[in-house]
């Protein structure tokens, strides 16, 4: 599956930090995919936006309280452990590489949770992303990336795999100008 990124210049929206986003771009990413696959920015990216979603399951904050990507915490039997698992995975993944992200910001940071499902397409196409981004940001880890089976990507501990297509709640670029293609 390829994937061409769209010319986003003629119109951007602007975000609350003012910063321009392509129309349809969701700037919360919340992988699916083994945090290990991420480089060094990806991952803190991650850690800044899970901790976004964490306060967002907390009601404490207004923005993003509707972003596709947070369904699948909303959904869980107890949101808020399973977004302390989420993060706990990304923190363990920091400590690994000899980070210093202070996990005192994990409200909830359980030991253990149920596993919520993602599909093995949504698997794929989110490594697609990652590829597509680290070709342009960081070559070393596009290419040690490249090793990774495409067919089956390993998933964040707090997913489980199953069968199925890109989930649903996808919305990104890639998706809608393939949606737009037909």
């Amino acid at each position: 599956m390829t994937h061409t990124l769209l010319s986003f210049e003629p119109e951007l929206r602007r975000t609350g930090s003012n910063r321009a986003v392509p129309p349809g771009h969701t700037k919360m990413r919340l992988w699916s995919i083994h945090p290990g696959y991420l480089d060094w920015k990806g991952l803190g990216a991650l850690w800044r936006e899970s901790l976004l979603a964490q306060k967002v399951l907390l009601n404490q904050t207004r923005g993003w309280r509707n972003h596709p990507q947070l369904d699948r915490f909303k959904g869980h039997e107890d949101p808020i452990s399973a977004i302390g698992f989420y993060l706990k995975g990304i923190h363990g993944e920091s400590v690994r590489r000899g980070y210093r992200y202070d996990a005192s910001k994990i409200v909830a940071p359980a030991d253990s949770v149920s596993k919520i499902e993602v599909t093995t397409g949504q698997l794929r196409y989110e490594l697609a992303i990652l590829r597509e981004r680290l070709e342009r940001r960081d070559v070393e880890a596009y290419w040690a990336l490249l090793g990774v089976d495409e067919e089956r990507p390993e998933a964040h501990p707090l997913f489980t795999p199953v069968e199925g297509d890109v989930e649903a709640w996808e919305r990104s670029y890639w998706l809608s100008e393939r949606e737009k293609k037909g």
